[in-house]
């Protein structure tokens, strides 16, 4: 099947987000493969969950076992109504029911030599060494792509074997580098100069490029891939181009993606060779200890036909002198390697091995899903206390009949109980809300009659969300997150104390989640997509002293953090990140002088929003208030409405009037509106220095001719003339055969009725000069007309829905916008994404990073632990990195005798009866020395010492609520324990951040 038949087979809105992620060429292979999983306990229902999740071809599951007490510690997919059913059987609907495209089937008998064949990938999970080495030799002389995992406690591991000539298409799964083009010279080399502004930085030398929409040098277009050298100066040599035609203008280079081959030793070989995931030559000895350590604890189960007993220093002791005696590891075939055991690891290793955890078991689970090269060991051992005599005891870690006895094996019973009682408040349903549900859930947190879980999301569920939301069924479609979500997550355990709320947690929100609401949290997990909700979590979570946990994902990037009242830094968005979120692009730049598409696409949403949306609104109002131009806020609106009416001036009565609108709008923006800002700053305009102003970033633009052989010309008007009888209540139209016929008997629009109109800021005719005292009674006429009939229909963007035109319009507008410009386009799937603030995800990424913040949890909830015992964690599945570090402790900021960090406060009780601000002052000067100003959260100021005689008389006598109140106009609201007032020294720097003063009411 060819790619294009193939694509059409693609639940494009269901796997939209991993889309962006894998491409579709991935998703084909990944639509082809029958996977078996075998070993259904956590750290396989995890794998199988994920593999479902992306919507591989068929699963198999494999585990004739019956489900124990132990198992529902970490297998969410099992329940107490499932002990002793087999594994597999027990989970097979409920992975089914995630995806109903891929098959989902149990396998009941052994593991053969021609049920291999059947299969392109098998994963063995939780299997003992002897089935490891018996299905990875046979999968390895078949060419079956074979991955062993376990988890024993804290610890895991990783194998991989491809076979012996795997080709990784793409190994970073990322977009391709383009960068737009400002000049190439005549020479060998022919050197290339980027545009200014572009990420000369990411091209590397060696790289394969190739080329498009070159002007001039037209051999270059589309070329064989060539290999580039990156000059001192940013500029790139990119072979021999004496013999091409001079360069003209635009074009991008474009880097090409190089496949890379990579050979898999077999498992027999690989245990005494290990070739593992490593940052370090200190973290490749302590994976090679952990190797060690799994081959010791494999020998134990072989000679004593079962695992280590949780806590047991007999069986520990046992484990090391295995590990001691087994064979040493070697560099190559023959060289031994010379690394002393690390007897302590190993003996740790073993004592907390007996156990199962969800946070572990999701973390590694995820690793296993996604394209693994090496052997990969992670720990987590950090989880457990630094204080030996705060380690739990064999008889605390003893089997109980329980739901929890798999994290019981590890942490105890009585850190079980902790667990249970704490409230905790999840922000954020959406991929790593359901994940991290799943993880609250398994290990019970807020299960216990004192404990309780509250679930904050707006948002209600889309079907692009059932890729990695698991938690949601399509039944659910267009039901509120918190709410499914909360249910989801009592059927996996029916202890949880859980309640939804659909409240935004934001300013407008504080009577909701106020002073009482925080009184009774003990931490915050936090999972939301954007960095403006994170910082005001993380401020609230400051202001209340709560820990804060924190993930995020883009793709296969993924960020775990946790921050700790006194003890780590407070949540910093990142200031790049943050920037481009709340900053949009200059209105100047993007109407005029574009150079990125991202400029592009930001013009063409502005567009359709003022074409489809803006001005429906505007003539509705019109029609429902009898008003008329003169007395609509000019020139604003009389600048969103001539577009609009277009060359028109009448309602337009069927599909030809919405097409001639379109086409008219299209030589308006595209050839009219070009030529005309070419008037006012013509291509050898320069400026007072003698600057070329077409320079730099700024692009000269070129006025486009109308061709209806061109598809993106067509585009265009095809999805404008739609969306325009969309918003007139007509009939459309998908023919695009038709389309080109009608434009070719429709009469050219007249010019005089397009005239753009500008900024005045841009020295071009201002709107009012446009709209003089003719053109206002023309339109107001064309009101009059539209006057009669129903209202417009305003259009509301939406990006998910690929048959209502709205992208269409978006992509086509922006990608003619680049034409104008000489600036490279994107495709329909990236300018969508752009376009929609779409965040690429996948199910094994956020995966991963809730398992990540379950293990910070468990620390969080352990009681008081130091900075060195907690970890941001960073990774990139593609390229299997992960890197986890200790947090910064928070920084300390003095004033004279004053010490503070960004936890600390200042303390004033009311007092009885309540304090004037006169004595609020004394106490401040008495108890700290200083003379301040004080405002009100950053508003209303409530004391400066320049004020005058008079105004420091009618305020000082004031109780402080009393003078709030008179200030701000509102009284304290009910149950609110402190005012938050601001502080800042008399003759002070004002950038000093003072800690805040709270009020005590």
């Amino acid at each position: 099947m060819d790619a294009l038949d193939a694509s059409k087979l693609l639940d494009e809105e269901l796997y939209s987000r991993q889309l962006y992620v894998l491409g579709s060429p991935a998703m084909q292979r990944i639509q082809g493969a029958r996977v078996l999983v075998s070993g259904l306990q956590g750290l396989g229902a995890e794998v199988a969950k994920n593999l479902v999740l992306m919507g591989v071809g068929s699963l198999t599951l494999h585990d004739p076992h019956p489900t124990c007490w132990s198992d529902l510690a970490a297998q969410f997919l099992l329940s107490e109504q499932d002990l002793e059913r087999s594994r597999a059987e027990a989970s097979q609907e409920l992975l089914a029911q995630l995806n109903r495209a891929v098959q989902v089937v149990v396998h009941t008998g052994d593991i053969t030599e021609d049920l291999l064949l059947d299969f392109q990938v098998v994963v063995l999970t939780a299997a003992k060494l002897e089935e490891q080495l018996k299905v990875g030799t046979l999968c390895h002389k078949h060419g079956v792509c074979f991955l062993a995992a376990d988890t024993r406690g804290l610890v895991g591991q990783l194998f991989c074997d491809f076979g012996e000539d795997f080709t990784v298409q793409d190994p970073t799964e990322a977009e391709p580098l383009t960068a737009a083009i400002q000049h190439i010279s005549q020479g060998s080399p022919g050197i290339l100069t980027l545009r200014k502004g572009a990420n000369t930085h990411y091209f590397r030398d060696g790289d394969l490029v190739t080329f498009s929409g070159i002007e001039g040098m037209v051999e270059l277009n589309d070329c064989d891939p060539r290999s580039i050298h990156v000059r001192e100066d940013g500029s790139l040599e990119i072979g021999d181009t004496t013999t091409f035609s001079r360069y003209l203008r635009g074009g991008a280079i474009t880097e090409v993606k190089r496949p890379k081959t990579v050979r898999h030793k077999s498992l027999d070989t690989a245990l005494l060779q290990p070739h593992v995931v490593a940052q370090s030559s200190q973290e490749v000895h302590h994976a090679h200890c952990l190797h060690q350590a799994f081959c010791a604890l494999h020998k134990f189960q072989h000679l004593h036909g079962r695992p280590p007993q949780p806590w047991d220093p007999v069986d520990a002791e046992t484990v090391v002198g295995l590990a001691r005696d087994l064979e040493p590891l070697k560099r190559t075939e023959e060289e031994p390697l010379e690394e002393p055991l690390d007897e302590a690891l190993v003996r740790t290793v073993a004592l907390s091995s007996a156990g199962v955890l969800s946070p572990m078991v999701a973390m590694l689970g995820a690793v296993a899903a996604q394209e693994v090269l090496k052997w990969l060991y992670f720990d987590a051992l950090d989880c457990l206390p630094e204080d030996g005599e705060l380690l739990p005891s064999p008889e605390d870690c003893a089997l109980r009949g329980s739901r929890y006895d798999g994290q019981i094996a590890v942490f105890g019973a009585g850190f079980q109980e902790k667990l249970r009682r704490q409230h905790y408040l999840l922000v954020g349903a959406g991929a790593i809300g359901c994940e991290l549900l799943k993880v609250f859930a398994l290990v019970g947190l807020g299960a216990g009659n004192s404990g309780g879980l509250t679930v904050v999301d707006m948002d209600h569920i889309e079907r692009s969300n059932l890729s990695r939301q698991f938690l949601f069924r399509s039944q659910d479609v267009g039901r509120p997150k918190a709410e499914v979500a909360a249910a989801a997550a009592r059927g996996l355990n029916p202890d949880l104390q859980v309640i939804p709320l659909t409240y935004p947690l934001d300013p407008t929100t504080e009577h909701i989640y106020g002073d009482n609401f925080f009184s009774r949290v003990d931490g915050v997990a936090a999972a939301l997509d954007s960095f403006q909700a994170r910082r005001y979590v993380a401020a609230r979570c400051t202001h209340y002293l709560k820990p804060l946990l924190e993930a995020g994902t883009s793709g296969t990037w993924g960020s775990a953090t946790v921050f700790m009242p006194h003890v780590t830094e407070a949540y910093r968005a990142p200031a790049s990140a943050a920037a481009s979120e709340d900053a949009p692009y200059p209105v100047c730049t993007v109407r005029y002088f574009p150079s990125t598409a991202e400029h592009t696409l930001q013009w063409a949403r502005h567009e359709f929003e003022e074409l489809f949306r803006l001005s429906a609104e505007t003539i509705n109002h019109h029609q429902q208030a009898h008003t008329s131009l003169a007395d609509m806020d000019e020139p604003q609106t009389l600048t969103l409405l001539k577009p609009v009416l277009g060359v028109l001036r009448v309602r337009p009565q069927n599909w030809q009037d919405c097409v001639a609108w379109a086409l008219g709008h299209w030589k308006l923006c595209f050839h009219y509106g070009i030529k005309q800002l070419l008037r006012h700053f013509p291509p050898n305009k320069v400026l007072e220095d003698g600057t070329p102003f077409w320079s730099g970033p700024k692009q000269c633009p070129q006025p486009l001719e109308f061709d209806t052989n061109q598809d993106t010309h067509l585009l265009y008007v095809l999805a404008a003339a739609n969306l325009y009888a969309q918003m007139h209540g007509l009939p459309g139209s998908q023919d695009w055969t038709a389309l080109r016929e009608l434009l070719k008997l429709l009469p050219q629009p007249d010019p005089q009725q397009m005239a753009p109109i500008f900024a005045s800021n841009l020295e071009l005719a201002s709107a009012s000069a446009e709209f003089g005292p003719e053109q206002q009674k023309e339109l107001n006429k064309a009101l009059e007309v539209w006057s009669v009939g129903p209202p417009l229909k305003p259009l509301m963007f939406e990006k998910d829905d690929d048959s209502n035109f709205h992208v269409d319009f978006v992509v086509a507008a922006a990608s003619l916008r680049c034409q104008n410009y000489g600036i490279p386009p994107v495709n329909r799937a990236q300018s969508k994404r752009i376009v929609g603030q779409i965040i690429p995800a996948i199910a094994t990424t956020t995966a991963a990073v809730a398992g990540l913040l379950g293990l910070e949890l468990y620390k969080v909830v352990s009681g008081p632990r130091p900075r060195s015992a907690f970890r941001h964690s960073y990774l990139h599945l593609a390229e299997n990195y992960l890197i986890r570090y200790m947090p910064f402790a928070p920084a300390i900021q003095t004033f004279h005798h004053l010490k503070w960090t960004s936890w600390d406060r200042l303390k004033v009780p009311a007092g009885q009866p309540e304090r004037t601000l006169e004595s609020l002052l004394a106490h401040l000067q008495e108890q700290h020395g200083l003379r301040v100003r004080i405002l009100l959260h950053g508003s209303a100021l409530l004391y400066a010492a320049g004020w005058s005689p008079e105004k420091q008389a009618q305020h000082l006598p004031l109780r402080v609520t009393e003078l709030v109140q008179q200030l701000t106009g509102q009284a304290p609201a009910p149950g609110q324990r402190v005012l938050v007032l601001e502080l800042s020294c008399e003759g002070d720097d004002e950038d000093t951040a003072f800690p805040p003063l709270h009020y005590e009411l």
